[in-house]
């Protein structure tokens, strides 16, 4: 059995629907266990979480993007990782990364490449969201990969909307598909 942790911050509750988004496609895949880790409002986890990191095949992180790059408490809880770090703990693990802003584009790119480098730091092997985006003429908000990420998940909430009412279903959806394709690989991994 493949086990994958999301660990992401949500400060208004957005960034949390998506990872669970995440989390039921993970979870979805077979033989796959997911389990989510909410980072605190003060920029911490417990130490049965970070146990929970250490054993997981895939670690998926997601922040919100706030100006620009991950939020202060998720920089916290990357900078308390230089212990796993030290140790390589991570090394050779499946790495990813999600995020989410009230923009269509809210230099979101910027936040999944902080988390792609604080993955390259653990030596942990990327993986991207492998679909292809909607942005033909006839593409709809609702459609798969609307945003058209390729190096990670990018959600839309509008910054008025409650977490009912944001991420929107499409983005939702792909967010499925990309905690199932994480999960896949990660079982590849395994063999």
């Amino acid at each position: 059995m493949s086990k994958i942790a999301i660990v992401y911050h949500s400060g208004y509750g957005h960034t949390k629907k998506l990872a669970e988004a995440v989390q039921a496609g993970a979870a979805g895949a077979a033989g796959t266990s997911a389990e989510l880790i909410a980072i605190t409002a003060e920029g911490t986890i417990t130490d049965a979480e970070w146990a929970a990191l250490d054993a997981a095949d895939a670690i998926i992180f997601g922040s919100p993007t706030y100006m620009g790059t991950v939020s202060w408490q998720f920089k916290k809880f990357a900078d308390a990782s230089s212990k796993p770090w030290f140790s390589q703990k991570w090394k050779d693990k499946i790495g990813a990364g999600f995020t989410n802003s009230a923009t269509m584009n809210g230099d979101k790119l910027s936040t999944l490449h902080y988390l792609f480098t604080f993955g390259m730091q653990h030596s942990m092997i990327w993986v991207g969201t492998g679909l292809m985006p909607s942005n033909s003429k006839a593409a709809q908000r609702n459609d798969i990969n609307y945003v058209g990420s390729f190096s990670g998940l990018m959600a839309q909430s509008p910054s008025d909307s409650s977490p009912e009412e944001g991420p929107l279903p499409g983005d939702l959806e792909t967010a499925k598909l990309f905690g199932k394709r994480v999960a896949e690989t990660a079982a590849q991994f395994k063999k």
